[in-house]
């Protein structure tokens, strides 16, 4: 029998957060995934402090860019990868009354570190921005396909992943431990995103899937180093390559992706990028959300044991890390969850 103190189920952006910190803690851990859940593979990967069709700040985003660059820095200082790419997010305008909104959100104290003073002039004759745009500021891209690629290989060669479906029934569930297979853990923290429908201890939490689509597009004329905001996001990736996104949509739960929505994002994306556009990629995956936006984290009411860590929505970038930290100091070291990220509220 294998001796470890956690086993987590589900390696995206919530399960490697957890294993992050469960390292920082040199504290033994098993991964299973058999990446069934598309979801972080999917996202854009991009990091924006403000919600920019409102201008209003991102829930708690202080906290988590404290907390959430540091941890991937170290992930790129042991792994020797870079993922974490700081990137300006300029916001079009589409009217004077807009840009006023923005000044206006600008001054309050939430906003003041995120948002430029000053209207940045469009200088690119492709794209279509008479009212020029707004900057914000500490943003960035998270190449999430690469981190999981190379995360879970580095898993692998430490013997911690185990890349197979977890099979609930064979799950014992003893007083003070749980043993599956020949492994032994003391903890359990189930972070499957949407494939937590399927779990037998927690289907009962108000989780919804919200299906997303994004496109990788050539555009060799743009030359743009910076992302834009409009309709959609177009973001670069470098090599004449970019990243257009993100869809929603509410109904479809499989990670097939649809001309439908690829014809939306081509049409919102040509309403201010006077360029032709070759789609070379298109992926869709379903996003763990929730209706109140927030995450779902803490203990099984029956099981005392055994946690959840889910719910990270369209930002799971930034929040990921924050609640991975919120339930390690709460198994660990008995500290209080936020209640606004606590399963308790559903239960």
């Amino acid at each position: 029998m294998r001796q470890v103190d956690y086993i987590i189920v589900g390696c995206g952006l919530a399960g490697i957060s957890f294993a992050e910190k469960l390292r920082a803690n040199s504290q033994s851990f098993m991964v299973f995934d058999n990446s069934s859940q598309q979801s972080s593979l999917a996202a854009a990967g991009l990091y924006n402090p403000v919600i920019l069709k409102r201008f209003t700040p991102v829930w708690k985003v202080k906290e988590q860019l404290k907390i959430a660059l540091p941890l991937y820095a170290n992930i790129e200082k042991d792994l020797s990868i870079k993922i974490d790419y700081r990137l300006r997010i300029l916001r079009r305008f589409s009217s004077v009354e807009e840009q006023n909104l923005w000044f206006t959100a600008s001054d309050k104290s939430t906003l003041e570190d995120f948002m430029g003073l000053n209207i940045v002039k469009n200088t690119n004759p492709l794209i279509d921005a008479p009212f020029g745009f707004g900057e914000v500021l500490q943003a960035g891209r998270l190449d999430t396909e690469e981190l999981i690629r190379r995360y879970k290989a580095f898993l692998i060669k430490e013997q911690w992943l185990v890349s197979e479906r977890f099979d609930y029934q064979n799950l014992q569930i003893l007083e003070d431990q749980f043993v599956y297979g020949d492994l032994v853990s003391k903890y359990i923290v189930f972070a499957e995103g949407f494939g937590v429908k399927q779990n037998p201890f927690f289907n009962d939490i108000p989780l919804n899937g919200t299906k997303g689509e994004v496109l990788t597009v050539r555009i060799p004329q743009l030359k743009i180093d910076y992302a834009v905001k409009s309709s959609v996001f177009i973001i670069p990736l470098g090599n004449d390559l970019y990243t257009v996104g993100s869809t929603y949509n509410w109904s479809d739960t499989s990670n097939l992706p649809t001309n439908e929505a690829k014809q939306e994002l081509l049409t919102k994306l040509k309403s201010f990028i006077t360029s032709d556009v070759e789609v070379v990629n298109h992926v869709a995956g379903i996003r763990p959300t929730v209706k109140d936006r927030r995450p779902l984290v803490g203990r099984h009411p029956k099981f005392h044991n055994m946690y959840m860590l889910n719910g990270l929505g369209t930002r799971g970038v930034l929040i990921g890390p924050y609640v991975a930290e919120q339930l390690i100091n709460h198994i660990e070291f008995g500290e209080s969850l936020d209640e606004e990220i606590n399963i308790n509220r559903f239960l």
